[in-house]
């Protein structure tokens, strides 16, 4: 919950159209400030603050407890100008706050925590519980100096600058060991402790019983990212209170899907009791990985509960990125994040420039030259594989002629892909055009280096019959400079010569020309591989200068 505090009238305006933004995220609080804050402190996870920063500097001073648990909080000023982080940065999510409530209030976001301000997260951000030199790591890499990553686990890592050998250290290991000096201990969830339990299991048995197997393994709690068992073990007290001490979910599996994987130790007794020959390694392996701890007993008589531990290789995660037709306002929050994210970015080279200020320091950058997409699709997703955060960016939206179709083509499940829509070309050239894809409307790709012209020609022959708007993709090349005619001349078969044609060229870019012509005036030699091209339908018409096609075939033009 975020707490808004207010204490003129302007301040209430602009907290008011945060608690109106946010109805499920945020409360006003009202009456004397010194009283609101110090409710809100009390209350929420989050504050901001539409008062002088001095003012709640002395407020909230009084309140500090611990950056670990103090609330972050955000001070926005009198004329709405910026948005500063001024308590929890990192653990109290004040950076992340003050870039949301600016970008909602048109304000400019103030970092002061030093990693954010020059772009590096912060080691205590990364969701995963951290030991050590914090501090001191965290400053050598603001220095530049030389910070070794030590990764003992595969894990998708946001982008760190780093180094094969250094004087400091950032470990990523689920063993039970201590930070040493000038080191920090990431630890990943990647263990996963299957478990079975007879009816009435104490929770003490449990918890015993499974901390001691870490224990003897040499295996962090820390890295316990779930207990798991069969579905019929779902409301086993002993094991729901173990996993809410440990602070991770209970996962459970049907009997089927138990019954279905190979152990090395099955036992008739759990077949009897809940239908598969195996519960806590067949839990802890279902999902894959390597059986680190084999079943086990507790030490009690009659034993009641029995665990497994497993550990699962991180998965990479492919985020295929579309960057827009070009202008940087019209690349989504949502890409500026997974770009900021990704450890590794593949890209067309030219591409890569145009957000190359975007990366964090540490991304490692593979790009090529034009032709190659097969081979940057194959490339991330091997990235991918080997545990990595990866981002493949296309322009446009990269499902649409762009990178998603070859990367999903190589890629299975063993790695998370998220797609990130973007602005296609032929939205931004509709945009400048005026409104032609207002009803029924297709996309069609001249290019005949990956589909044969039969097969191109006959769908442009059925949007033409259709009486559908088209708006043609790689239109013309120096080497392809007969596809465009033949396209006009089967739409010509089918749409008057006075139909409105949008030649629009680099779209939302520093050179954008657009122009409105007809069927019958346009001259394909006019075009090129950086041109869009939308034919109207029968319905389409140019009105004040702009290119429409009404949403129906009610709308009729005027008889002569």
């Amino acid at each position: 919950m975020i707490g808004l505090i207010s204490a003129t009238a302007a301040g209430a305006a602009a907290r008011d159209r945060l608690a109106a933004a946010w109805p499920d995220r945020t409360r006003v609080y009202e009456g004397p400030v010194g009283d609101a804050v110090r409710a809100a402190f009390a209350q929420c996870e989050q504050l901001v603050c539409f008062l002088a920063t001095g003012a709640v500097v002395r407020l909230v001073a009084p309140l500090l407890s611990g950056k670990t648990a103090d609330p972050g909080v955000v001070c926005v000023d009198e004329g709405g100008r910026f948005a500063v982080s001024l308590v929890g940065g990192h653990a109290g999510g004040a950076n992340e706050l003050a870039r949301e409530v600016g970008e909602l209030l048109g304000a400019e976001p103030v970092v002061t925590t030093a990693t954010d301000a020059v772009g590096l997260p912060g080691l205590d951000t990364l969701g995963l519980p951290v030991e050590g030199d914090v501090a001191g790591v965290s400053r050598a890499l603001l220095d530049g100096e030389a910070v070794a990553l030590r990764a003992e686990v595969a894990w998708p890592l946001p982008p760190l600058p780093v180094a094969a050998e250094g004087s400091y250290t950032i470990r990523l290991t689920d063993r039970l060991v201590e930070a040493a000096e000038r080191e920090v201990v990431l630890r990943p969830p990647s263990l996963v402790v299957g478990v079975g339990a007879s009816k009435g299991a104490p929770v003490e048995e449990v918890l015993g019983l499974v901390e001691g197997a870490l224990r003897e393994a040499g295996l962090s709690a820390a890295s316990v990212a779930e207990l798991a068992t069969v579905d019929a073990k779902a409301g086993e007290p002993g094991l729901v209170e173990a996993a809410r001490r440990l602070g991770v979910p209970l996962v459970t599996y049907s009997a089927g899907e138990l019954a279905g994987v190979d152990v090395p130790n099955p036992s008739d007794a759990p077949l009897a009791a809940v239908g598969t020959p195996s519960v806590a390694e067949a839990a802890a392996l279902v999902r894959g990985g390597e059986l680190l701890v084999p079943k086990r007993k507790s030490a009690a008589r009659p034993a009641m509960a029995t665990c497994a531990v497993v550990r699962r290789p991180g998965r990479g995660r492919l985020a295929v990125v579309g960057l827009g037709p070009g202008a940087r306002d019209l690349l989504t929050p949502r890409a500026k994040a997974e770009l900021r994210r990704a450890s590794v970015l593949v890209g067309l080279d030219q591409y890569v420039d145009q957000i190359r200020d975007l990366l964090r320091p540490g991304t490692r950058i593979l790009e090529s030259g034009l032709g190659a997409e097969e081979e940057r699709a194959r490339t991330a997703v091997e990235e991918a594989r080997r545990g990595r955060a990866v981002a493949l960016i296309g322009s446009g939206d990269a499902g649409v002629y762009a990178m998603a179709s070859p990367a999903l083509a190589e890629a299975s499940d063993d790695i998370d892909v998220v797609g990130v829509p973007g602005v296609t070309a032929a939205l931004a050239a509709g945009a400048i055009l005026g409104a032609p894809l207002g009803h029924d409307h297709v996309s069609i790709s001249l290019s005949d280096l990956h589909t044969p012209w039969e097969v191109i020609e006959r769908r442009v022959r059925a949007a033409a019959e259709a009486d559908i708007v088209v708006t043609f993709y790689n239109p013309r090349s120096r080497g392809r400079d007969w596809q465009l005619p033949k396209a006009l001349d089967i739409l010509a078969e089918h749409r008057a010569p006075a139909t409105p044609v949008g030649v629009v060229r680099n779209a939302s870019r520093p050179d954008e020309s657009a122009r409105l012509t007809t069927l019958a005036a346009l001259d394909p030699a006019t075009v090129d591989m950086m041109t869009v091209v939308t034919v109207g339908n029968t319905a389409t018409r140019e009105i004040a200068g702009r290119m429409v096609t009404p949403r129906g075939y009610r709308w009729q033009e005027e008889p002569e």
